[in-house]
């Protein structure tokens, strides 16, 4: 009886060593500090080396010169992920310190792994984990404390911009970042059914610790927009209200009071959410509110995880389905939208639970300013416009040509898994080309870019031949989503507006108006319809008419002179 009472002992106090040796940062500190970005690796290499049902690898670069890991939980100890689907296993990606100051997801993913494998919590039978441990890596080696100036907590954490100070969650599409382009390798490696991306909230002061920002349940679309919106959302809620996690839908208002009645985030595919959209992934963000304590944030983002965890083996079965059948779902000639808006004929009412809050004049300022009273909590009936409605559209086209000079587009296309095939000879075909006919564009910088925007096209059959080595892209494949919202120009995130092909808005060729105006006033004379159209230009529009440049240029612009490359979108589309 002494010997086996020993040996329990002895058991009891190994268990103990290894969780000790895997107590967090987090933890040691009372729930005041987060680890840092080689204490989160250095953590997650011992807990590999001491749990058979964890990997780590560091797979391609970031800007900071380090790689980026990525660390999967199975309890199978499979880390094939092509041998994983073929189980149909569900795979939850996490993705955590995109902004490393909203370090709450960092924290909590490490307890989640270690407490899985020591059986704190039942291993998932349905659903591999793999977690991003900090995914903007520069930013994470840029340690303060100041930088978060309305964040209560940890003690120091990590800056938002990367090592070149990018912000990570503006860059899916444009990839400028190394980061970026090893996201887009691990996301296609993994090919996640459900991601989760970890922050900390911006905005209004309220009662709850968690939101949600799932992704936008119409453009997710179909049937997995609906389960999306009519299961998946109100399970989670569900789930954390039995374990006394309140969360409502991130507060998308900027200093006004909630009450008032808020809209979703449109996450367009610049965003985390958005990209991963592209390829009928069940998306959220995680918004922990920031003047919340810094422990009940983790210990929040904690809970939420392990409640996802349970929608989805609760569900596996069905997600799996349903993203099948959603990436069938775009058909050649079928309408797709590009952008959105709030349809104001549906709405969702959230009985939300604030604080009262009143504007009062500010002893700095003079004028009004925002103040919330934190003892007069409430819980009223808000409106959420959690509804959009297309607001353009066009049609799927069979293909899209690329000329092969527009190496920078190709090159992002390949990184994302894009199946195309080359022309393996000169070519005439019958395609619609677009003119870029109007466009806006930022006066001030915006992530590297000055983006334009309100991009209007007007669009042409014609046949034109394409020299040998152009691409012919076929809408007919998993990436379709993708295509369509970067290659259509009027797409918000789309490369033209991303400025890939800003080299087409100049133009090469001019005209010395001494030398050509004897040419314009003989193509007036030779040519009864263009002058009838340049006589009503001139009487409706009063600038034209006491600008002699412009008539010029106009009449050049219609002459054999004016190149045809000039606002002319160089991706062509195979109807």
């Amino acid at each position: 009886m002494n010997r086996l009472f020993v040996f329990l002992i002895s058991c009891l106090m190994v268990q103990n060593l290894f969780a000790q040796d895997f107590v967090t940062v987090f933890e040691k500190s009372n729930g005041t500090e987060t680890a840092t970005y080689h204490q989160t690796i250095s953590y997650y290499e011992n807990l590999a080396k001491t749990y058979p049902e964890i990997s780590i690898q560091a797979i391609g670069k970031t800007d900071s010169g380090e790689p980026l890991h990525l660390v999967t939980l199975n309890p199978d100890k499979e880390f094939d992920f092509n041998k994983i689907r073929q189980a149909n296993k569900r795979i939850l990606l996490i993705n955590n310190g995109i902004h490393p100051g909203e370090s709450d997801g960092i924290d909590a993913t490490m307890m989640l792994f270690r407490d899985m494998v020591q059986g704190r919590i039942n291993l998932p039978k349905n659903t591999v984990l793999a977690t991003i441990p900090i995914y903007n890596v520069g930013g994470s080696l840029n340690r303060n404390s100041g930088t978060r100036a309305n964040q209560n907590g940890p003690k120091e954490y990590g800056f938002r911009g990367n090592a070149r100070n990018y912000d990570l969650n503006r860059d899916f599409i444009k990839c400028d970042t190394e980061n970026a382009k090893t996201f887009a390798q691990i996301f296609h490696l993994l090919k996640p059914d459900v991601f989760i991306d970890n922050h900390v909230s911006n905005g209004a002061d309220y009662q709850y610790t968690l939101t949600h920002l799932f992704t936008q349940h119409n453009k997710l679309g179909g049937s997995l927009g609906e389960f999306l919106h009519e299961a998946l959302m109100p399970q989670l809620e569900s789930k954390l209200a039995q374990k006394n996690w309140d969360i409502t839908p991130y507060v998308n208002v900027f200093n006004q009071v909630p009450e008032k009645g808020f809209s979703q985030f449109m996450d367009y595919p610049r965003y985390s959410t958005g990209y991963t959209t592209l390829w009928n992934t069940l998306g959220m963000m995680v918004e922990t509110h920031m003047l919340k304590p810094y422990r009940q944030r983790v210990e929040g983002t904690y809970e939420l995880m392990i409640s996802m965890i349970e929608v989805i083996e609760e569900n596996y079965e069905e997600i799996g389905l349903l993203r099948e059948v959603a990436f069938n779902g775009f058909r050649i000639g079928k309408k797709y939208p590009l952008d959105w808006e709030i349809d104001e004929n549906q709405a969702s009412t959230l009985q939300f639970k604030g604080y009262e809050g009143e504007f009062i004049k500010s002893e700095i300022t003079g004028s009004n300013r925002l103040k919330y009273d934190r003892n007069k909590p409430f819980t009223k009936e808000v409106v959420y416009k959690n509804y959009f409605k297309p607001s353009i559209e066009v049609t799927v086209p069979r293909a899209y040509i690329i000329p092969q000079g527009w190496h920078n587009v190709i090159d992002l296309l390949k990184l994302n898994q894009i199946e195309m095939n080359r022309l393996e000879k000169d070519s005439t075909m019958l395609v619609e080309s677009y003119r870029i006919s109007n466009f806006e564009t930022r006066k001030s910088a915006y992530e590297g870019h000055y983006m334009h925007y309100n991009t209007e096209v007007n669009s042409l059959e014609e046949e034109i031949t394409f020299r040998k080595g152009g691409y012919v892209i076929s809408t007919n494949q998993a990436g379709v989503r993708y295509l369509l919202e970067t290659l259509e120009p009027q797409a918000p995130d789309s490369f033209f507006n991303w400025n890939f092909f800003d080299t087409i808005l100049q133009q090469k060729e001019g005209f010395s108006p001494y030398v050509f105006e004897d040419e314009a006033l003989e193509l007036l004379n030779t040519n009864t319809e263009l002058r009838t159209e340049f006589e009503k230009k001139k009487e409706s529009d009063s600038q034209f008419a006491n600008n002699w440049y412009a008539q010029l240029n106009w009449i050049f612009e219609r002459s054999n002179h004016y190149e045809k490359a000039h606002m002319r979108y160089p991706v062509y589309r195979l109807n």
